[in-house]
């Protein structure tokens, strides 16, 4: 979950450190540093508790020079944040510093060897015990040996129990930088005027025209305007060199005050690009080439199970909805965290599906492996082209929706929820939907980004109704059917962003138990639109009324007789059943949005939370 930017070739390395640390804070924002190696061979490490500003506060007009740095943005796991558990750590000697993400799980066995033989530790982290531990088996090795360092590095990460994504650079080796990665994510930029290694694309997109993602267990070196991929179990590694997908323009704020701002105004966009190429209409059908199925292998899938965490999961199971309703296929979703580590009964026929925008979740990534393990085909929904998940799955489908940089999902949410109605529709088809019934659906799902750009009108509307509700302890936010997860969502937003305490639940189970939460402080999200189950919602609203609970309802436009009854309305527009949840969820997202920039949150920084979970 921390950020890496390394970098070794012709330009000074502190800007490019700095301004990619920049760009990878939503990694994690407990502390930040680097570490250059200047004239000398001078290893020169700064490093700050806090966010990537009070680490520039802190250098002020100081320039380090140097041509080879890394650097590190850091979500805390082993030691509370602090400078002195900041990374770069170095080694007992003081010549090696490195940078990490994931965790050393036997970094304790390690410690206690290291420190019988004199090892002094400074932090609490298990990084630190990672660099000693490197550098120990450093000076046993051949100080004759060109690859010494390398060779030292492999020896030592066959010992490490647990995940990394690391840089290491070493005083005695002032022209190497060396990189390997095992469970998280580990990329390899490459320029005419040198090479990176970075944790996440956006944080070098500006600098490097093509990129390599780094497998699990690869080691690279990056030495004289070359590199050398290897693998610590398998010899040379197999890798392919991919374009950079990313401009510096969408890994950048543009007009808006902030990224999640940003990304709640894509959507339009974000959902045209899930659809875009998509719909064939000749056939009354959506088509997804990259799901490597024939028609007799989907015909034979009789249950289908979601794997996913948090907002993904939350997507999954309107996808569930979806699924059962249009298809007519039982569906299911499982927290990818819980999956690896429960005996889940799965019969032949069980196609799996994995959606992780970053495509790197590690808890999705070990779910995936695990039901493949089992002999099952697991496609995969992901947002980044090369990611881990895209790389290792059997197939699957990519939102195209571009970098998402804030830490609350939004425009991903969208789209997958897009994706999981194709689905649907491509499994209906094969069943029993008409090619009438199909084509209608198709022309629906071409109107959701101008549905979508009219809801974001409403961003001030939205805005005055936040102010009303600035006070409040707690919030309710209730659904019915496929709207019960997008209340899910809704209440997930305002929890990360604002940290007010919300539930998210079904309206009928309001009465058993819920309603002991209705209060005159507590308001009720309720979504509402006329579909088959308004009048039900209308009897929850009374319930919460007749308890002077306030009620705030998402309702389609032209529904007037809605407003006597409750405080505020906020209205979409009339769409089938099946599209609403792409819709209901925009003004939930603007409202937590408001919250937030309104009680002097940063809503792009939330506190305790980084975007991509890449380790257990």
């Amino acid at each position: 979950m921390c950020g890496i930017v390394a970098y070794l070739g012709d330009k000074e390395a502190q800007p490019l450190l700095i301004s990619g640390l920049r760009l990878l804070e939503y990694r994690g924002y407990d502390s930040s540093g680097i570490a250059i190696l200047g004239p000398q061979n001078n290893l020169k490490i700064v490093k700050r508790k806090g966010k990537i500003r009070d680490l520039e506060k802190y250098i002020g007009d100081r320039h380090f020079p140097g041509h080879l740095g890394i650097s590190h943005t850091r979500w805390a796991t082993h030691g509370v944040p602090s400078d002195i558990n900041s990374h770069p750590h170095t080694d007992q000697s003081g010549k090696l510093a490195l940078v990490h993400n994931g965790v050393i799980e036997n970094y304790a066995t390690l410690k206690e060897r290291l420190t019988k033989q004199g090892h002094k530790f400074k932090s609490q982290t298990d990084t630190e015990v990672l660099a000693h531990w490197i550098g120990h088996i450093y000076e046993q090795t051949d100080p004759n040996d060109p690859d010494r360092l390398e060779k030292a590095i492999k020896k030592a990460l066959i010992e490490v129990t647990g995940t990394f994504g690391l840089a290491v650079i070493h005083a005695d080796h002032p022209n190497c930088l060396i990189g390997a990665r095992r469970g998280s994510p580990l990329i390899l930029g490459i320029s005419e005027e040198g090479h990176f290694l970075a944790s996440d694309v956006p944080a070098i997109a500006a600098h490097v025209q093509k990129v390599v993602y780094l497998n699990d267990d690869d080691i690279v070196r990056i030495q004289d305007h070359q590199f050398h991929i290897s693998s610590l179990t398998r010899g040379e590694s197999k890798f392919e060199i991919s374009q950079v997908e990313i401009t510096d323009a969408e890994a950048s704020k543009g007009n808006f005050p902030h990224y999640m701002l940003k990304e709640i105004f894509e959507q339009p966009q974000a959902i045209m690009n899930a659809f875009r190429g998509r719909l064939h209409h000749e056939a009354a059908t959506p088509k997804l080439g990259g799901l490597n199925l024939t028609p007799q292998e989907m015909r034979s899938v009789r249950r289908i199970l979601f794997l996913a965490c948090g907002s993904a999961r939350h997507a999954a199971m309107v996808g569930e909805s979806l699924l059962e309703t249009i298809a007519h296929i039982p569906a299911e979703v499982d927290f990818s965290s819980e999956f690896r580590y429960r005996n889940t009964p799965l019969d032949e026929n069980t196609l799996c599906f994995v959606i992780s925008q970053s495509g790197e979740t590690i808890d999705s990534l070990n779910a995936m492996r695990e039901a493949q393990r089992k002999g099952f085909r697991v496609l995969g929904i992901c947002n980044r082209v090369g990611s881990t998940i895209a790389r290792e799955s059997n197939g699957g489908v990519y939102m195209h929706s571009g970098p998402e940089m804030a830490v609350a999902a939004t425009k991903s949410f969208t789209a997958q929820v897009m994706i999981t109605l194709l689905l649907a529709i491509i499994f209906g088809r094969m069943r029993h939907i008409s090619a009438t019934q199909g084509q209608e659906m198709l022309e629906a799902i071409e109107k959701v980004p101008q549905q979508i750009a009219k809801i974001l009108e409403k961003s001030e509307e939205i805005k005055d109704i936040a102010k009303r509700y600035l006070k409040s302890k707690s919030m309710l936010f209730l659904g019915r059917q496929a709207l019960y997860p997008v209340a899910l969502e809704g209440a997930l937003k305002m929890k990360e962003i604002t940290y007010i305490p919300c539930e998210g639940l079904p309206c009928a189970e309001l009465k058993h138990g819920f309603i002991a939460l209705v209060d005159k402080k507590t308001p009720s999200i309720i979504l509402a639109p006329t579909d088959s189950l308004y009048e039900k919602n209308i009897s929850s609203i009374q319930e919460i009324k007749a308890r002077q609970g306030p009620v705030i309802a998402i309702t389609t436009e032209g529904n007037k007789s809605i407003r006597s009854l409750v405080d505020d309305v906020i209205t979409i527009p009339q769409a089938p059943e099946y599209i609403t949840p792409m819709l209901a969820v925009v003004p939930l997202q603007l409202f937590a949005y408001h919250t937030a920039i309104l009680t002097n949150c940063d809503p792009d920084k939330p506190r305790n939370l980084a975007k991509s979970v890449t380790v257990e």
